[in-house]
């Protein structure tokens, strides 16, 4: 296949649903990730490397070796694949944007029965004379409004459940990550929104995780819940979102924290547990920790999305000269590599049938 990079795993891989998806290796946002097998994982710089051998069932029938299946065979086009799978696919809405809207509207709905005034203006808009833009775009998320709105998604995912599907490795009353006793009726009250930001607030700050590592662990804990048919719940949320930031850390950050080093954050749990844990769930994700630039884009602007909802508005400042200037030096560069795009471009031999122009437009920056 020259170049293309490409991966191959067994069919029967997944312990649970054996869709036959397999690991995809890929690059998070222009960053290198790495994709991890059924038959074994091997952690070397912050990341996974896949070290399975072909199945002999997938070899060629042509007798020309192992068959190698490219990342695009693996893409599902209808569109019941694209709502079964909203973490895999651009065009897919998100799911916590769609259980977010129903407290939207009954919140809608009361202030327009009741009367209710909207009160003071708090956003601020441009005018002919300023510009307000805050210091969050796609390629840099601000970290406390991301962490912010990634946890709002959490509360409304745990609030507009459908049931109380789990798992007992994520079972909080079963794998406590504290020495004090776990409450009796632990799994009847759901936890606020201050409640979750404060716990994963605390893990990002003591770890040191970055704002986009933050985005990537919301998709991570879609992917569980779709593919492993679960939900989040009060009995399990702290582990299923641990998970997903263990996971998230390693594939996004080039030098990722060492579960040991959660423990030592968490204090009472132990690593054995943490490995277990983290096995399950690449385990339930079939391996699959794949994540497109255009799937972490639609994440980041769904969570600003549902920050407008919510009136969770991010800092808004004035545009100064400096910003502009920056802002200006970026939007070069990107000019300028688009015109080298382009030229490689024109250097191909096109058909006469089916010779296009090639055509060229100006970056826009959020």
């Amino acid at each position: 296949m020259g170049n293309t990079v490409t991966c191959c795993v067994s069919p029967g891989a997944s312990p649970k649903l054996g869709r036959g998806r397999g690991s995809a290796l890929g690059a998070v946002g222009g960053r290198a990730g790495a994709g991890a097998a059924a038959a074994g994982l091997e952690r070397r710089g912050g990341a996974y490397r896949e070290i399975a051998e072909a199945d002999s069932g997938d070899s060629d029938p042509g007798g020309g070796g192992p068959h190698l299946q490219h990342i695009s065979d693996r893409e599902f086009p209808d569109d019941l694949a694209l709502e079964s799978n909203p973490s895999d696919h651009p065009r897919a809405s998100t799911i916590f944007l769609s259980k977010s809207q129903t407290d939207v509207r009954e919140k809608r709905k009361s202030n327009h029965i009741n009367h209710v005034s909207p009160g003071q203006l708090t956003k601020k808009y441009s005018s002919c004379s300023t510009i307000f833009i805050d210091d969050s775009t796609v390629s840099q998320p601000n970290l406390r409004s991301t962490i912010k709105c990634v946890t709002l998604a959490i509360y409304y995912h745990i609030k507009n459940r459908d049931s109380d599907r789990s798992l007992d490795i994520f079972d909080e009353k079963s794998h406590p990550l504290t020495r004090e006793e776990v409450p009796e009726d632990y799994c009847k009250h759901d936890p606020d929104h201050k409640h979750i930001y404060r716990f994963v607030r605390t893990l990002f700050s003591a770890a040191q995780l970055t704002a986009e590592c933050a985005i990537v662990t919301l998709v991570y804990l879609e992917r569980l819940l779709t593919y492993a048919e679960i939900d989040i719940c009060p009995s399990n949320w702290k582990r299923i979102v641990l998970g997903a930031i263990l996971l998230a850390s390693k594939v996004w950050d080039d030098q990722a924290v060492w579960n040991v080093d959660y423990c030592q954050i968490l204090k009472d749990i132990t690593v054995e547990d943490m490995n277990e844990m983290e096995r399950h769930f690449l385990e339930l994700l079939q391996f699959n920790i794949n994540v497109p630039a255009s799937v972490y884009a639609k994440y980041y602007f769904d969570l600003r999305s549902l920050a407008d909802d919510n009136n969770l508005c991010f800092l808004l400042e004035p545009l100064s000269k400096e910003r502009a200037q920056k802002l200006e030096a970026i939007s070069r560069l990107c000019e300028d590599k688009y015109k080298d795009l382009s030229k490689a471009a024109m250097r191909r031999s096109f058909s006469a049938d089916n010779l296009v122009g090639i055509h060229r437009s100006n970056a826009i920056l959020s």
